[in-house]
């Protein structure tokens, strides 16, 4: 993140926490430990902090676990995968042929 993306997400912030302080020392402050973090990263939990806490997120709460994300992320691909592998098997889905079952139990010895 560079500093005109830290000075956007602080106004983001400052906008949800009035009393927020968006100073030059807040600015480099939070660039010194922002500068290697994602900035769409940082919003959507800024964006998710705003909608669950009454205070301002500190540098922590802004840079969330980044590993829980990626397998969040990587989680919710795999279901979309998942489901829809399971509408194409809808899609391709055909009843079995007549008398099939009924083969099936005289192999298996009930009449």
């Amino acid at each position: 993140m560079d500093k005109a993306e830290v000075i956007e997400l602080l106004i983001v912030i400052k906008e949800n926490y009035p009393n927020f302080n968006v100073s030059d020392e807040t600015v480099d402050r939070h660039l010194k430990y922002l500068h290697d973090f994602p900035f769409q990263a940082a919003i959507r939990n800024v964006d998710e902090h705003i909608r669950t806490s009454k205070y301002p997120p500190n540098i922590a709460e802004i840079r969330g676990s980044l590993g829980e994300q990626i397998e969040r992320d990587r989680m919710k691909s795999s279901t979309e995968e998942y489901f829809a592998e399971r509408a194409r098997a809808k899609q391709e889905a055909c009843p079995p042929p007549p008398g099939w079952k009924e083969s099936i139990y005289a192999k298996l010895g009930h009449a």
